[in-house]
């Protein structure tokens, strides 16, 4: 009996480490395809990060000095570029307002007769350069989400590979260790009577 349970629970475990392995060879191959796609939809939009003379704000320098003049290959440097360069220019460009509430203030002032036609046109430009900065900034953190996502899976797949290890090592040390253990059945205990003696 302790024999057959140590087989199977042994069994059990090599079953599982084929199924980490291949998890963990699946997990890591979609992280070099994330990693390689990315890198290949950034490089040909030609972006070229901005050099440490353009960075204004402390801001700005402590999230991309160390990308300075680099062409954008990573999802870390899409979403650095998104969120402190192509922003800080949008928020200065319209006063913080956002796409939304431009592009309110210009249907507004378009339908309105009295408005001055340059700043319906001032209007119109913003609205114009804040829905490019906006579409360009989703595209960007898209490729950092995706980049991210390949980032997890590779850990994931070092993690279950490491798993899958543990696993067969457990699994063909049980086998060895059921080799050695005689299976034995499970003992009945006889209970005995004493039999009264008649006189």
């Amino acid at each position: 009996m302790r024999k057959t349970l140590d087989r199977l629970i042994s069994w059990t475990g090599l079953i599982m480490a084929v199924v980490l392995a291949v998890a963990g060879a699946l997990l890591i191959y979609a992280s070099s395809f994330v990693a390689s796609n990315v890198k290949e939809q950034l490089s040909q939009q030609n972006i070229t990060m901005p050099a440490a003379a353009a960075l204004e704000t402390q801001d700005q320098k402590d999230a991309l000095l160390e990308f300075a003049g680099q062409k954008m290959e990573t999802g870390a440097q899409a979403k650095a570029f998104a969120d402190h360069y192509i922003l800080v220019h949008m928020n200065t460009q319209s006063n913080n307002k956002t796409y939304s509430e431009v592009s309110a203030e210009y249907l507004k002032a378009a339908k309105d007769p009295s408005a001055d036609p340059a700043q319906v046109k001032t209007l119109g430009d913003l609205r114009e350069s804040l829905f490019m900065g906006n579409t360009l900034r989703g595209l960007l953190l898209n490729a950092y989400a995706f980049g991210t996502m390949g980032t997890i899976a590779l850990y994931a797949g070092i993690g279950a590979l490491i798993g899958a290890a543990l696993l067969l090592a457990l699994g063909l040390l049980g086998l060895r260790h059921a080799r050695t253990v005689e299976d034995t059945a499970p003992e009945r205990a006889v209970a005995t009577r004493a039999v009264p003696q008649n006189a």
